[in-house]
């Protein structure tokens, strides 16, 4: 009978990373390793096939719509093979939440999509990259695991809540009030809660979505202490776009403070937004608690989603209402 095949999707990040010296952690360069070299000498789960493909070699502060199409266009085919159990995608730490969520709310996996990371450079002595990676592996391994999920330091996080809190410990994510799903020790897996599940986007969409030379520009805006109009004008500004380059604004996310506000100045700004056609959503810039949403909201909560992750939701309702219409 054919073995099961695991298929590990590189993208670049820290993991791929390579420094100067295996003493140093912090000057390195990421995306210097390529996925093969990762997974060279790394023991596959009993029973079980590895194969690689590099999608891409970026580091993760650089991700962008080619690269996610990239991704999408290589997971949907992988998936679809009868003989694949499940995926690994090796990411950069700095937008893995992002491309999580994005990939868990386009394809909705009903088998497991595993991304995992590293916070050390592959050269660095005690390198958290090869752990990771067979934390991975036994994850897209395990029966019945479905949906995207990322792994790091021992810990099974859902692509809805997880979110980088640290900026250099090894566990950098947290999966906040959600909790994680799991954890990965030297006994197996010990679950805490139910896979990730969900439906995945239309045939429409996704092929709009991988076609497209360009993704609905929604933007970021915060709330802080001083906060004025002018940034949202400026973003809103037809002539302003036009002369730098830009897609015209369909969507605006507002960070806003605590459980939903905003800045008074803002908030005019953003209703004015909202008057000209532009779509407007407010995430909390706290990393816990999340918007609770009511019918009367001037403009809709995100709920317990971070604003980098309401962005991407906004950007998939607008592509979605594009092909509606079509």
């Amino acid at each position: 009978m054919q073995s099961k095949k695991i298929v590990i999707l590189g993208t670049g990040g820290t993991i791929a990373g390579a420094a100067s010296s295996a003493l140093d952690s912090r000057d390195y360069i990421a995306a210097q390793r390529g996925v093969g070299d990762l997974v060279a000498g790394l023991p596959p789960p009993a029973g079980y096939e590895l194969l690689s493909e590099q999608v891409a070699q970026v580091d993760s502060k650089n991700m962008d719509v080619a690269v996610w199409q990239d991704l999408l266009i290589a997971c949907r085919r992988w998936l679809a093979r009868d003989d694949v159990q499940g995926l690994v995608i090796t990411h950069g730490t700095d937008t893995l939440e992002e491309t999580a969520y994005l990939l868990q709310a386009v394809l909705a996996p009903t088998k497991p999509v595993v991304l995992t990371c590293a916070m050390l450079p592959a050269t660095a002595l005690g390198a958290d990259g090869p752990r990771n990676l067979l934390d991975a592996m036994v994850v897209a391994a395990y029966p019945g695991a479905c949906g995207t999920v990322v792994t790091c330091a021992g810990k099974i996080h859902g692509a809805q809540d997880v979110q980088k809190l640290h900026s250099w410990q090894l566990d950098a994510y947290s999966s906040g009030d959600a909790g994680v799903l799991g954890r990965i020790n030297q006994a197996g897996i010990v679950m805490y809660r139910d896979w990730p599940r969900g439906t995945a986007l239309s045939e429409a969409v996704f092929d709009w979505l991988v076609k497209a030379a360009s993704w609905p520009r929604v933007e970021i805006v915060l709330s802080h202490a001083g906060a004025g109009a002018a940034m949202v004008d400026a973003l809103v500004s037809h002539a302003l776009g036009r002369q730098l380059g830009a897609e015209p604004l369909r969507g605006l996310v507002a960070a806003t403070t605590g459980g939903g506000t905003l800045h008074h100045q803002l908030a005019q700004a953003l209703e004015r937004a909202q008057a000209c056609g532009i779509r407007v959503i407010r995430a909390s810039r706290c990393a816990l608690g999340g918007i609770p949403g009511r019918p009367d909201d001037v403009f809709a909560g995100a709920g317990s989603l971070s604003p980098v992750k309401a962005r991407l939701q906004l950007l998939l309702e607008l592509a979605a209402d594009s092909q509606a219409s079509c």
